[in-house]
């Protein structure tokens, strides 16, 4: 959904008197209309009241609790085993000994089962520095079956920037995208790259890239340089993507979205590339997923420092667009602005922005 009608949505459910039971990826959507979390993990279901974030600094301040306490236990069994081990054949002190058997006896440790969360790997390494010029774009214009979408859209990024392509269509921000990459020709205008780039780009639309009858490993050994095609380094780093064992032997016509979005990221981090271009990239995405997504690529403590542009189907919040500490550009059918913003984007501060947006159009 747009930004627009996810807006709508959460102002409706808001609304509603009656209970919602939702299932979403939207960190900011669930903390929008959630009054309660149902985590299901460690092999159980445990209810939390609050929202998103409240559940996410509960449940993990609860785990460290636990493993805190089961450390205190070990260190007092340690101490037990050492005191009998010593002395339990001391006969003055074998009351001593005796009493400490009873205590250990006593002392269980939490079972803390592992958890079913798992967080993919993500890390790009581009292999050369830009230089002085990014891109300039300059009175682009394009049609799409006989309607403008674009009319003399003209801007400059420059290196380091990180830009989000922001519109109420998402066709729009894809074509941009797919202007800026070169998979498509603008009617008119022109889109310089500078010598120096080397761009690693992310369709929307992933199935074409899939279609070979090829198996994960096969799949991915296509991109790979002569250095890191053999089996053993290939497996390795699928399964930090979270292809385990046998699973990089599934055939990719019938990978499913999250593990194409996966297999993917995949091919970008072999790429070495120093300019990313992501169009939708958190689409059929986990939370755990999106989470390294965003340390890997646009978060203030990422090693990823060169540029990068992405589009996202959903408004800006904490998952994606807000971790981007650049720019927003906002496209509305055949206009582009861009505007400054902070690391924080509020939702009020959003809200303000599509207000103006609308008035304008």
């Amino acid at each position: 959904m747009d930004p627009q009608t996810i807006s709508w949505l959460e102002n409706f459910l808001a609304d509603y008197a009656n209970t919602v039971l939702v299932v979403s990826h939207d960190r900011h959507f669930l903390n929008a209309v959630c009054t309660h979390m149902c985590d299901v993990d460690f092999g159980k279901i445990q209810l939390f009241v609050g929202n998103y974030d409240f559940w996410l600094q509960s449940s993990e301040l609860a785990l460290k609790l636990r493993n805190q306490a089961n450390s205190k236990k070990e260190e007092q069994i340690k101490q037990l085993q050492e005191f009998i081990a010593r002395f339990s054949a001391n006969a003055s002190k074998s009351k001593q000994a005796t009493s400490r058997k009873k205590q250990l006896d006593k002392i269980t440790l939490d079972d803390i089962k592992p958890s079913s969360r798992k967080y993919p790997f993500i890390k790009f390494t581009p292999e050369r520095e830009i230089g002085n010029d990014l891109l300039r774009v300059e009175n682009v214009t394009k049609t799409i079956d006989g309607q403008k979408v674009l009319d003399n859209v003209s801007f400059i990024l420059r290196p380091g920037d990180k830009t989000a392509f922001i519109s109420r269509s998402d066709v729009t921000t894809s074509i941009l995208m797919q202007l800026i990459a070169g998979t498509m020709e603008p009617d008119s205008g022109t889109i310089t790259w500078g010598v120096t780039t080397n761009r690693a780009y992310m369709p929307k639309d992933l199935n074409p890239e899939f279609s070979d009858d090829l198996n994960i490993l096969e799949w991915l050994r296509q991109f790979a340089s002569k250095e890191e095609s053999d089996n053993t380094f290939l497996r390795g780093f699928l399964g930090q993507m979270l292809f385990k064992g046998d699973e990089v032997l599934k055939e990719v016509p019938v990978l499913s979205g999250g593990e194409k979005v996966r297999s993917y990221l995949s091919k970008l981090m072999l790429s070495k590339a120093n300019v990313l271009l992501l169009d939708d990239p958190t689409n059929h995405l986990d939370l755990e997923s999106i989470t390294s997504l965003n340390d890997a690529s646009w978060t203030s403590q990422a090693q990823w420092s060169s540029p990068a542009m992405t589009t996202n189907s959903s408004k800006p919040s904490p998952t994606t667009l807000s971790k981007w500490d650049q720019r927003a550009s906002w496209t509305s059918r055949i206009r582009l602005t861009m505007t400054l913003w902070p690391m924080k984007w509020r939702k009020r501060r959003w809200r303000e922005f599509i207000s103006v947006q609308n008035k304008t159009l």
